[in-house]
């Protein structure tokens, strides 16, 4: 039987039928796709009508959950923190005039200002809340967790190296300076207790705290002391390089001035 081309017909290439083909395959798969989604719509439909009642009840406990948290900011966490900002006043008065107190004059007159000042900074007078008051009366509180860095202070110059690690140690700052002061604090504390490899690790704490001119090279400084006294002069050395190599305004004062001298002996003892 004879066969013939409709007038304008063209065959098609191998590269056209392919392509075809192609695109049968492209909507089969994308009518596969939207199928499955069909059906886990379906599905979840399904599970969400069977499930509203555990829904509505998860979404309702942490609505109050919410709630509770706004209630509890507004009407009991915010007074508090005032009430306590009010309530350490005194104290912090103690604790300025004990730091602003010229220890050479107070020996001199014979007046033991100064641990009286810090103690009562740490017990109240007056009336008044002191620092541990604070800390036991308003504990969740700002004002709390900076009357242990004051309280660790305290302590420190009072020569009560046990009480001033724990209540540094209980105090929590990213502040680039109080932060690393606490820290180097409580290296001061470990220091005088004779443990010094556990004051060099509050030592490179206070310095890794935060870059600054005020606290880094202070610390380093202590840092390197202390190593070099444990018998680390590689280390020792490094805290010390860093210092001449960062840290120029620190060199003109009076620890900074040793600076040169300690170097010496790191590179000796190498």
């Amino acid at each position: 039987m004879a066969t013939y081309k409709k007038r304008g017909y063209k065959v098609k290439t191998k590269e056209e039928k392919e392509k075809d083909v192609s695109a049968e395959q492209i909507d089969s798969t994308t009518a596969e796709v939207f199928n499955t989604l069909d059906e886990t719509a379906s599905k979840t439909e399904e599970w969400v009508a069977g499930n509203q009642k555990y829904i509505f009840v998860g979404i309702g406990a942490i609505a109050v959950l919410l709630l509770g948290y706004l209630v509890y900011s507004k009407v009991f966490a915010a007074p508090k923190e005032a009430e306590a900002a009010n309530e350490v006043f005194q104290a912090n008065s103690y604790f300025n005039q004990a730091i602003n107190v010229n220890v050479n004059e107070e020996v001199v007159s014979g007046i033991a200002t100064r641990d009286s000042l810090f103690t009562l900074a740490l017990n109240g007078g007056d009336g008044k809340y002191g620092y541990l008051n604070i800390i036991a009366n308003y504990s969740g509180t700002n004002a709390a967790n900076l009357a242990n860095y004051s309280a660790g202070i305290a302590y420190l110059n009072l020569n009560k190296y046990d009480l001033a690690i724990k209540h540094l140690q209980d105090f929590s700052s990213d502040d680039i300076i109080i932060g690393a002061k606490a820290k180097g604090a409580i290296g001061d504390a470990f220091a005088q207790l004779g443990q010094s490899d556990q004051a060099l690790e509050y030592y490179e704490k206070a310095f890794k705290h935060s870059k600054n001119d005020a606290t880094t090279p202070m610390y380093l400084l202590k840092a390197g002391i202390t190593a070099l006294d444990l018998g680390k002069a590689s280390k020792a050395l490094e805290y010390f390089n860093r210092i001449e190599n960062e840290y120029a305004s620190f060199q003109n004062t009076a620890d900074g001035k040793m600076l040169p001298v300690y170097i010496g002996k790191a590179e000796a003892l190498k």
